[in-house]
């Protein structure tokens, strides 16, 4: 029987929340002797500095590419992804592209293999917010009509491909690739009273210890693009910090708005340790011992569920409803009222129990490689 020929598989990352994703799977598919991997950043999050730190603490290889595309708008970024990595693929033709989430490096590279006629696995595939406002919604949507391997987190995902008319033997239950690299990662999360005593003000950490802290993370264009929205949210954190200390590590984004609407002088008044983007390490850390979390991302929502934690969602809607189904997520709205009942309620309760979703077991990974081998030599 002739040796299997090995196939060649292109990873794509270029945000920090793909290379959560990507990290356990770069590691399965590198025991596998039929393929050769190659990972490509297109640079979409261009914090050197932050990025050096995820590769290292998630034990990532370096890219053997790096497209450095940097920010501006979605379409620009996009544009520039496309054009940059299309003489990737045509240069060394890989045998399929292995695209993640819902970013614009997503999107951008699928639409370059699908012109090349070069085949596409989509891991998170099926998630949907039903919300077109949200850039996100439109990558999820495109790549899922390009892709030939539909990989999902979840049955409700299947349940949405197959509405769209996506042929069921594409559509793989696979479980959630976030997952594995959370558990994996855990015993080495660094403590939040490290974090705390080495970032905060010795009153907050005297407070976070008898009483516990909130963990804050808000970015989506919805909450934050617009100053009188963002002052809302703030002025409900700073309500809320008087009962409960807060971390809140500020996205880029959120923090140029913060800063050209004049608004930091509202958190410099609270307990409210506001902080840059932190390590992967840092923040799981940080989650895993927060009494509860206010967040608007999507990763976030999957992290608390899996680690029993409490979750605020200021959004209307979410494109993982297995976190509020299942988990320990509730939808609150991007208004201040909800979100400051909402607290209170968890603080005097406890909090919502849910439970770790179906295929949430550290073993995605495995799953996704063995279906990629499986699509590549069937």
């Amino acid at each position: 029987m002739p040796p299997v020929r090995s196939c060649q598989v292109d990873c794509i990352v270029g945000a920090r929340p793909n290379f959560v994703k990507v990290a356990p799977i770069m590691r399965a598919l590198g025991s596998r002797d039929e393929v050769a991997t190659r990972l490509i950043h297109t640079g979409q999050h261009y914090d050197v500095t932050m990025n050096a730190v995820f590769f290292e603490e998630l034990s990532i290889p370096t890219p053997e590419i790096n497209l450095e595309v940097g920010s501006g708008t979605n379409t620009e970024q996009t544009a520039r992804i496309m054009t940059s990595i299309e003489p990737v693929f045509i240069q060394r033709r890989p045998d399929l592209v292995v695209v993640v989430g819902d970013v614009n490096s997503t999107m951008a590279a699928a639409l370059v293999a699908a012109k090349l006629g070069i085949s596409i696995a989509h891991v998170e595939a099926g998630l949907r917010s039903f919300d077109r406002t949200m850039p996100e919604e439109i990558n999820r949507v495109v790549t899922d009509r390009l892709a030939d391997l539909l990989l999902a987190t979840e049955r409700s995902a299947i349940d949405n491909l197959v509405r769209e008319g996506v042929e069921p033997q594409r559509i793989h239950f696979v479980g959630n690739v976030m997952i594995d690299t959370l558990f994996s990662c855990l015993d080495r999360a660094v403590p939040a009273e490290v974090t705390l005593s080495q970032m905060a003000p010795t009153g907050l950490v005297a407070a976070a210890k008898e009483h516990g802290y909130g963990f804050v993370t808000l970015h989506r264009p919805s909450n934050v693009d617009d100053p009188a929205t963002l002052k809302g949210l703030i002025e409900a954190l700073v309500c809320i910090s008087r009962g409960l200390s807060l971390v809140f590590p500020l996205h880029p984004r959120t923090k140029a708005v913060i800063s050209a609407a004049g608004l930091q002088k509202i958190l410099d008044k609270a307990p409210i340790l506001v902080t840059p983007p932190l390590s992967y390490l840092r923040a799981l850390g940080l989650m895993r011992d927060a009494r509860l979390a206010i967040t608007d991302s999507g990763g976030v929502q999957e992290e608390t569920t899996a680690l029993g934690v409490p979750c605020l969602t200021v959004r209307d809607n979410t494109e993982r409803p297995i976190t509020v189904e299942h988990g320990t997520n509730t939808l609150i709205g991007s208004t201040p009222g909800p979100l400051i009942a909402s607290v209170a309620e968890i603080l005097k309760t406890g909090g919502k129990k849910g439970r770790i979703p179906e295929l949430w077991d550290g073993k995605a990974a495995v799953r996704i490689a063995d279906r990629i081998v499986t699509f590549l030599h069937g």
